[in-house]
């Protein structure tokens, strides 16, 4: 019913379905061999190139400790190579190997297949409201984390 929905009510339901949306996205892509999260590493060192394991935590927005565990499960698929940085061995520096570049193509296009299944199926209308939508949800989105941010920082 337009005009009753309320905002909490489809936030709460938005949150629901991205979290659907991203296990059908990562099953389907874990069946074709890498799931959604080992692509996003991947992808990562596919745009920077070499980078040193604390910096590709950063990027990724996970702890250090909390990415190692899947850092060796991609070195021992021979998807990327560790090495000791020259200038600090305790750092250790990420490299993808020719392997990871073709598991990542692989994992990308099983993605995009999947969100072309979901997303083809609705209408070009529909898709352009739901385009302006997620626009103004991002905006409305970053101005909150900007309140929260400067509500911290008091």
């Amino acid at each position: 019913m337009i005009g009753q929905a309320k905002p909490v009510d489809i936030g709460l339901r938005l949150l629901s379905l991205g979290y659907h949306l991203r296990r059908v996205v990562d099953d389907r892509m874990t069946t074709g061999g890498l799931s959604l999260a080992r692509t996003k590493i991947l992808q990562v060192l596919d745009h920077r190139g070499v980078l040193r394991q604390s910096s590709l935590a950063e990027e990724l927005g996970q702890a250090p400790r909390s990415v190692t565990q899947s850092l060796e499960a991609l070195e021992r698929e021979g998807l990327l190579e560790r090495a000791a940085a020259l200038d600090d061995r305790r750092s250790k520096l990420v490299t993808l190997t020719p392997e990871g570049v073709e598991a990542l193509a692989a994992g990308k296009a099983a993605g995009d297949d999947v969100l072309r299944e979901i997303f083809g199926a609705i209408g070009r209308e529909e898709l352009a409201s739901l385009d302006k939508l997620l626009d103004a949800i991002d905006a409305a989105v970053s101005a909150t984390a900007t309140k929260v941010a400067v509500g911290r920082s008091r």
